[in-house]
């Protein structure tokens, strides 16, 4: 009797400690937010710290409050001829220009992967050729074909989104259990409609993995596509400020990339939270 007692007291610690927190344990939670912030606080010190005891020169790191005074100028005077804001809708108008290109061929693509021998066959050599090819090996190439206008840098960027948003349709589409098909086929569904209620739905929580991936592969294309004869963008104006050391300019882009770059993430977060609600495991419990 002893030992049947004290196995069931063991059970039920171990189960007060994992199903049910004490009442101490919640309250010692730290939401995640704030533990990111803490992060960038801390790094943001270190930043401050560096700066004020010269660990580098000012001319490699300059300060926080340098940078800050830089968006002030950036937003009023500008830099190259254009100020930030309209340095930031040139960047963002070719990001989510190519955005749209690739969806609009890698969706399709990875379908005919998922579903088609003969697709798979004849397009995947070419999105594995294309995968690990990094943007500035066939940049001269994209500027020999269609020039050194817009096209090429929405294509270059294009391209580089391309391979996530394909590779992520083909595994979403194949992760859909049979079940789902054969139950749609049971009630009378047509190629088309299996395709369209029950195959694609069912992947949009794997292509909104594929477009977060692709927008942070076109942001770092970004800076290479706007080296060619670009006269507005954040990449050009931060390649403008590091040929004449004006670092404080470079920062200040990185930053404003960076906080774009978040949006745009969070903004994906918050579709998949709204429209693919059973993709979360954290909700279903």
């Amino acid at each position: 009797m002893t030992l049947l007692a004290d196995t069931a007291k063991i059970k039920a610690e171990s189960h007060s400690v994992t199903g049910q927190p004490k009442a101490w344990q919640s309250r010692l939670r730290v939401p995640t937010l704030a533990i990111s912030i803490l992060t960038g606080l801390t790094l943001l010190g270190a930043w401050w710290i560096a700066s004020a005891l010269n660990v580098v020169s000012p001319v490699f790191l300059p300060s926080p409050p340098v940078v800050a005074a830089s968006f002030g100028t950036l937003f009023t005077t500008g830099f190259v001829d254009s100020t930030l804001l309209e340095h930031l809708a040139a960047s963002l108008g070719r990001v989510l220009g190519a955005l749209a290109v690739s969806l609009s061929l890698g969706i399709p693509v990875g379908l005919l992967i998922a579903l088609s021998r003969v697709g798979r066959g004849v397009l995947d050599p070419i999105v594995e050729f294309l995968r690990p090819l990094p943007p500035l090996a066939y940049l001269p190439l994209i500027i020999i074909w269609v020039g050194i206008g817009e096209a090429s840098k929405v294509t270059v960027i294009a391209l580089s989104m391309l391979p996530p948003i394909i590779l992520s349709t083909s595994a979403g589409v194949k992760a859909v259990p049979k079940d789902f098909v054969n139950a749609a086929r049971a009630f009378g569904a047509t190629r088309t409609q299996v395709l369209t209620r029950v195959l694609l739905p069912a992947s949009v929580p794997s292509i909104l993995t594929g477009i977060r991936i692709a927008l942070g592969t076109g942001w770092s294309t970004l800076v290479a596509a706007e080296l060619v004869a670009a006269t507005r963008g954040l990449g050009f104006m931060i390649q403008s400020a590091a040929q004449f050391l004006v670092t404080d300019i470079v920062i200040a882009g990185i930053v404003v990339i960076a906080i774009i770059a978040f949006a745009l993430e969070w903004l994906a977060r918050l579709i998949e939270r709204r429209f693919v609600p059973w993709a979360d495991p954290l909700r279903r419990r």
